[in-house]
């Protein structure tokens, strides 16, 4: 077994290390100066948001002595599976046994340490994702940095025997990732999460061989970012460099920010990483574009969408660490961490985070694994609290200050911004995993729109929901419609939709203070063939002015199959529906009174009840359709505000 460094020696590394927090000497001499006290409100809705997930785990804990197949886990509500990775809560549990002294909380983390043990550890010293010791054990990667943090920040509070346990245990799983890891082994996540992990591991363990193999990784990752706006790429299967037709990386947003960067930040300071920083920097500021004006994550657009729940991404850790911890670089890093935590806030009932802002309204149980993952960066921003920049929410988020068009040539996808409204577009055309059809927000669809005064108006959901990853991802309740505002016909029991086409591309002009986006799209089936016998190609126009939002969908070809728009509005169950006149109907919300007209009559999409809720990214909606009347060949819809 190696011997653990010092607490004392290794937090002397880090205050050294935390040059990387302030490029002047002068911000490096201040950053070792002991600065708990600053950020007074965002600590105390992080510590106080921390003991409430802690709490809320420590309800669903399974505390059976009889049965070692469950005691100890953290019993899931929606789940019929334990999740192999609630010993992830490890480390958020011993951080609360430190702080407060309550033993509870020691007990928890003991707990959760037992049943892995018992369940999903294995003798090459991986742990697996649930109690098959042929499932996925990649995810081995996340319980040892939550290992190492709990044994290196807190150990102290466990017993000698314990502590040596745990620490062999470590070893163990740190030797497993050190051979099987690599930057390219499976997605970006995974590689890019190892460099941060060996070399913490190696840290805590005083072994050299982790550490050098953890910098041979991060030098390879600095080429895993893409060539205009900096995003990070690698999310992608069967192989991480896979090109799209239109030559486009595998990215997404969620896994990006929730859980890749917060790695890469943290090994980037340790080790004062000068290019891994400016790199890193560009990335932030560029994902950062994509946070809504409520602290919500716009990843209608990710390729591993399937686990979008608004405020991130279902299994991922949390942005919070890597905005928080380089907000002395731009003050809207630290708005982006206040923002985000304040909406998992909300979306908290019962002390467990909920997988979207309607889980409540809408019935549905949730996941705990949003909350074991959610829960160890904020532990991790404590623990490094005096040490971290001033963070507040006084600077504006770049997309409450945007106004006109910005097109990310990299994901063919653009946000739009005038007035009140915020939107994104996506062309995008990179999916995830060759073996499914589903799709994220492509063809050209509108897969967010937003409205500052009211908030949440649309978002895109998967076209056709598929449980990408059965064990991390909860069955569609009720029947599976999708979110995202579309064209659509049916022809032999067939949907075609332009979610299906994977081939439109957008044009933009912002002229007279109006935004426009255009685009030509093809009705196509999963399979992507192109419907016949009825119209098939279509003109979509997008309007913006700070009064209207309009979308304009015209065809040149005979429709000889019923084709409608639809068009689900977000909104929770209890807003009230009201039906003006056949094509005017409102909606009647907290903060303002939204209103949709067009040019043919507004019907309600057949459903059962008078919402409809999807997994993904965890809204209800009204959905809207309206269909082109006979010999027409346009349609018209608005929507306003007031």
């Amino acid at each position: 077994m190696s011997t653990p460094i010092k607490r004392r020696n290794f937090i002397t590394l880090s205050v050294l290390s935390s040059i990387g927090l302030s490029l002047p000497l002068t911000g490096f001499f201040n950053s070792c100066k002991d600065y708990s006290e600053h950020s007074q409100e965002f600590k105390k809705l992080t510590s106080d948001l921390l003991r409430v997930w802690c709490d809320g785990m420590i309800k669903v804990q399974i505390n059976n002595p009889n049965d070692l197949k469950e005691h100890g886990a953290l019993g899931c509500p929606s789940c019929a599976h334990i999740h192999g990775r609630c010993m992830d809560a490890v480390y958020p549990f011993l951080y609360m046994a430190d702080i407060t002294g309550d033993k509870k909380y020691l007990k928890a983390a003991s707990l959760v340490m037992i049943w892995a043990e018992n369940n999903v550890s294995q003798d090459d010293g991986s742990w697996t994702v649930i109690s098959n010791p042929k499932s996925w054990k990649g995810i081995t990667v996340f319980g040892a940095i939550a290992l190492a943090e709990a044994l290196h920040y807190h150990g102290h509070v466990l017993e000698d025997k314990t502590r040596i346990s745990w620490t062999n245990r470590l070893e163990k799983a740190g030797q497993y990732i050190y051979n099987t890891f690599s930057i390219d082994f499976t997605n970006i996540n995974y590689g890019g999460t190892a460099i941060y992990g060996l070399d913490l591991i190696g840290e805590v363990l005083d072994n050299k061989s982790f550490k050098a193999k953890s910098k041979k990784m991060a030098d390879k990752v600095k080429s895993y970012f893409t060539k205009k706006e900096h995003l990070l790429f690698g999310e992608c299967k069967p192989e991480v460099g896979k090109l799209s037709a239109k030559g486009l990386h595998g990215v997404d947003l969620g896994y990006n920010v929730e859980e890749t960067l917060n790695s890469l930040v943290m090994y980037a300071l340790k080790n004062n990483d000068e290019e891994l920083k400016q790199l890193i920097t560009k990335s932030l500021h560029s994902h950062l574009d994509f946070m809504l004006p409520d602290g919500g994550w716009d990843n209608s657009w990710g390729n591993r969408m399937y686990k979008w729940s608004y405020w991130g991404s279902r299994t991922c850790d949390g942005s919070q660490p890597a905005y928080a911890m380089m907000a002395h670089i731009s003050p809207a890093f630290g708005t982006a961490a206040v923002m985000n935590t304040e909406l998992l806030k909300q979306c908290t009932h019962n002390g467990l985070i909920h997988g979207g802002p309607h889980y409540v309204s809408a019935g549905i149980l949730p996941c705990v694994h949003h909350t074991f993952a959610h829960a160890k960066p904020l532990a991790t921003l404590l623990d490094h609290w005096k040490y971290l920049p001033e963070i507040n929410k006084k600077t504006p988020l770049p997309r409450v200050l945007a106004d006109g068009i910005k097109h990310f040539e990299d994901l063919d996808v653009s946000l739009f911004a005038r007035g009140d409204w915020r939107g994104t577009v996506s062309a995008y055309d990179a999916e995830y995993h060759y073996k499914y059809d589903y799709r994220q927000a492509t063809g050209s669809s509108l897969g967010m729109l937003y409205h500052t005064k009211v908030g949440l108006l649309c978002a895109a959901s998967m076209a056709i929901y598929h449980l990408v990853e059965k064990n991390n991802q909860q069955p569609q309740p009720g029947k599976d419609i999708a979110l995202t505002p579309r064209i659509e016909t049916y022809k032999d029991n067939k949907w075609y939709t332009n979610l299906f086409d994977l081939t439109s591309c957008i044009k933009s002009k912002d002229q007279n203070d109006i935004i426009e986006l255009l685009s030509e799209v093809e009705l196509k089936n999963e399979a992507r063939e192109v419907v016949l016998e009825t119209a098939s190609k279509f003109h979509l126009k997008y309007s913006c002015s700070k009064e209207v939002m309009k979308i304009q969908i015209t065809t040149d070809e005979e429709i000889k199959k019923p084709t409608a728009f639809v068009l689900p509005i977000a909104s929770p169950k209890g807003e009230h529906v009201e039906f003006i006149s056949e094509s005017e109907v409102s909606i009647q919300k907290e903060k303002g009174l939204v209103t949709i007209k067009a040019n043919a009559p507004i019907k309600l999409k057949a459903i059962h009840g008078d919402r409809l809720f999807n997994m993904v990214p965890g809204i209800q909606t009204v959905p809207f359709e309206v269909f082109f009347e006979e010999q027409s060949k346009k349609l018209v819809m608005t929507i306003s505000v007031s």
